[in-house]
């Protein structure tokens, strides 16, 4: 699995719609710890988020007659630009299904993506209706379903986050702190990572009140949350996925498990050294 996941990041097809975002040292808080940290801008990316690299590379693979028939996807936020964006790039049709409570400023985001190329379906409060709802469709209508996280290409896409990181900084790495929601980013990012250079630990970052890839990897067994956190939405997942619980087995040294006020914290230190700000997910690592 190593070996295949390394041959997926290296070829995969991101930069048609993805940039190579920066490897930008954060100065004052390398002051205040004494060490250099380093901060992988994502947030520069055209939909503002790493999600449309997993997306666009499950998208551009698939074949001809799968684009004609289009793709569906549920998401309350970055996966749905993602495919939006990778949906117009390829001149794709594509469903996205968003509970109802999603925030306008969102939802005309997905618009603006991906124009006539999407459709947009609002059905229930939460995202698990959304997912349900889309699984619905895809056995009605044939399309492709786009997963957020627990695909091998989406996976792979994400990786390539790993692969940059290396090239821009060849020096020792002694860490990779990385936001875990279902897993496939850090299943991408860490697949890489060890298969290149193995020393460097891998440590995922969850909500104290969403951390169901921490649970699931002391149990041994994939766990589902009762509920889940909202702060930090974008990592709000009551169960891991199968292929990346089972990678994340392999790849992740250590969890941390963050609260609310260190999330705010995060983004107020990101704020002074950068002057943007984060959405909670983006600043949870």
């Amino acid at each position: 699995m190593k070996n295949d996941y390394l041959h997926r990041i290296e070829n995969a097809k991101v930069y048609d719609v993805a940039r190579k975002t920066e490897l930008e040292k954060a100065r004052d808080l390398s002051a205040r710890f004494q060490n250099t940290i380093l901060l992988k801008r994502e947030d520069n990316q055209p939909v503002f988020s790493f999600k449309l690299r997993g997306a666009y590379n499950k998208m551009a693979g698939l074949s001809p007659a799968a684009l004609k028939k289009g793709v569906i996807a549920a998401s309350a936020g970055n996966h749905a630009q993602g495919v939006a964006l990778a949906a117009a790039k390829l001149k794709c049709k594509a469903v996205i299904v968003m509970p109802i409570t999603t925030p306008q400023v969102k939802i005309d985001a997905v618009k603006a993506h991906g124009g006539k190329w999407v459709e947009l379906v609002l059905t229930g409060d939460s995202y698990s209706d959304a997912y349900q709802e889309a699984q619905l469709l895809q056995k009605k209508k044939g399309y492709t379903f786009i997963h957020p996280f627990d695909d091998p290409d989406v996976i792979a896409g994400q990786g390539t986050i790993a692969k940059e990181i290396l090239d821009e900084h060849p020096e020792p790495i002694d860490a990779i702190f990385v936001a875990i929601g279902g897993g496939g980013l850090i299943s991408g990012i860490g697949s890489y990572i060890k298969a290149i250079r193995p020393k460097i630990k891998v440590i995922g970052v969850q909500t104290v009140d969403s951390d169901a890839m921490k649970q699931s990897l002391q149990l041994g067994k994939r766990i589902e949350l009762k509920e889940v956190g909202l702060f930090s939405d974008g990592t709000a997942v009551k169960q891991v996925g199968k292929e990346t619980f089972k990678i994340c087995q392999r790849v992740i040294d250590d969890i941390v498990l963050v609260d609310t006020d260190e999330i705010c914290a995060a983004i107020n230190d990101v704020f002074t050294d950068t002057r943007s700000i984060l959405e909670p997910a983006g600043a949870l690592a």
